[in-house]
């Protein structure tokens, strides 16, 4: 028999770990608030690193779009687990549909560069479509089972409304609408309502 060899796999260096951290926090919001035509020195300034290392951890613009986007929906995965069991259920599920709008919000700056990288990638789409209805009904269901919210309106049914509403609105003003709107959306769920 053949001795399999073992490699040890190397974790990154806690500084290149923060310096990639940083880079995805400077480019959603360079991305935000450019509409995604911000430059990636734009992003290198903002994260306080030099251009190489950006180019280190993301080679290309579009790797760079992809790890914010996959970032972001990760993040939004991890609000739903957090709020998972505690708190007020209704109160959890309009915290959750808030940060949702803002992910949306960081997307659509993106929204031309992300084509790019979606227009390749089923993998990306499945994922973030997997894990948005999946942190979707982590937050909703405990305000079905707490009898808070109509039963015969699914988690996918209020993500799909929160997100329609995202694309139809265009104006500059349109993420502080769609929060507003979100919640007439789900108070006019609610059953417990006086």
């Amino acid at each position: 028999m053949e001795a399999a060899s073992t490699k040890a796999i190397r974790r990154p260096r806690a500084d290149s770990q923060r310096n990639r951290e940083k880079l995805l926090v400077a480019a959603a919001a360079v991305f935000r608030e450019t509409g995604g035509e911000g430059t990636l020195e734009a992003v290198a300034r903002r994260a306080t690193v030099g251009i190489g290392t950006l180019y280190r951890h993301f080679p290309t613009r579009e790797a760079l779009f992809e790890a914010v986007y996959r970032r972001e929906i990760d993040q939004l995965a991890e609000l739903a687990r957090d709020l998972e069991g505690s708190g007020d259920p209704v109160e959890n599920l309009r915290g959750f549909l808030h940060a949702m709008v803002g992910l949306i919000a960081t997307k659509k700056g993106m929204i031309r560069a992300l084509a790019i990288v979606l227009d390749g990638s089923c993998e990306i789409t499945n994922y973030s479509q997997a894990t948005l209805l999946s942190a979707m009904q982590r937050v909703h269901a405990p305000a079905i089972a707490a009898g808070r919210l109509r039963p015969d309106v699914s988690a996918e049914d209020v993500l799909q409304t929160v997100v329609g509403m995202c694309i139809a609105r265009r104006d500059e003003r349109w993420e502080a609408a769609v929060s507003r709107l979100s919640d007439v959306f789900l108070d006019g769920l609610r059953i417990d309502r006086a």
